[in-house]
């Protein structure tokens, strides 16, 4: 099937699904309402084989030392799937399936499938990575940008972390737990019970980012957007937190999002 733009509905919700553009999501609509910035490198795009960012680019499977491309200097940064065109596997009206097979530059054989499901007040994506060869370690995750501003007040962002991880001077972890600070954040946090983010746009719009994952990601240093990002570990977690991919068990993880009118 081609790699053309996707349009999935469900009551007044209308998402667009870019497979040539990353597989990433283009838009949310509720109610006409655009909920995601736009712009081709905005939207919601997936985190693989790695999230965030991975110290100078490196990490370590067993001997081996992998070198990644500096995508965000000094640091490789989001994975090499954003970057790819995905197929589409199957559309209907409210669901959609895509997959890509990872190839250079990550060293290892392995396929990576989305599953994209709509109802009309809930987006559920869910993520696998297989291999049928040689195992890996591998990160799952999200990036949605969040209109910060939907033509009102600025959305506000409730949540109640475990930690938040230390951040050094190069926007990694260091390994040390700490108390959750305020914002504005470039930030990972530790949420054991899952994930539970709310962003309320005062007197519009609420919207739940969960997950049974542990590890978000917040970031709202720019102006126009924030991003709550689910993922199965934390930045540079190849090297502190892996997650191995094997022929047996793949590597799955689900965000819900849900949102009702204020």
């Amino acid at each position: 099937m081609s790699n053309e733009d996707i349009t999935l509905t469900a009551g007044d919700a209308e998402v667009t699904v870019q497979p040539g553009n990353g597989g990433r999501v283009g838009g949310l609509r509720v109610g006409g309402i655009e909920l995601l910035r736009q712009g081709e490198r905005f939207g919601c795009f997936p985190m693989v084989p790695w999230c965030g960012r991975i110290r100078d680019g490196r990490f370590r499977d067993g001997t081996t030392v992998h070198q990644m491309p500096l995508n965000s200097p000094p640091h490789a940064i989001h994975g090499t799937v954003r970057d790819g065109a995905w197929r589409t596997a199957r559309v209907n009206a409210d669901e959609a399936v895509l997959t890509y097979d990872l190839v250079e530059p990550w060293p290892y054989a392995g396929r990576v499938t989305q599953q994209f499901a709509l109802t009309p007040d809930a987006l559920t994506l869910t993520m696998a990575v297989e291999t049928y060869d040689s195992s890996f370690p591998a990160q799952i995750g999200w990036h949605p940008w969040f209109n910060r501003n939907l033509g009102g007040d600025d959305v506000r962002l409730d949540f109640t972390p475990a930690w938040q991880e230390e951040r050094g001077e190069d926007h990694l972890p260091t390994g040390n737990r700490v108390e959750p600070k305020p914002g504005p954040w470039d930030d990972c946090f530790g949420m054991p019970g899952g994930i539970d983010v709310t962003l309320t746009w005062p007197g519009q719009l609420e919207l739940k980012v969960a997950s049974r994952e542990e590890w978000a990601v917040v970031y709202d240093e720019q102006e126009a957007a924030v991003c709550v990002e689910p993922q199965t570990g934390p930045p540079d977690g190849l090297n502190t937190l892996p997650r191995l991919v094997t022929p047996l068990e793949p590597l799955e993880a689900t965000t819900v999002w849900t949102w009702h009118r204020l």
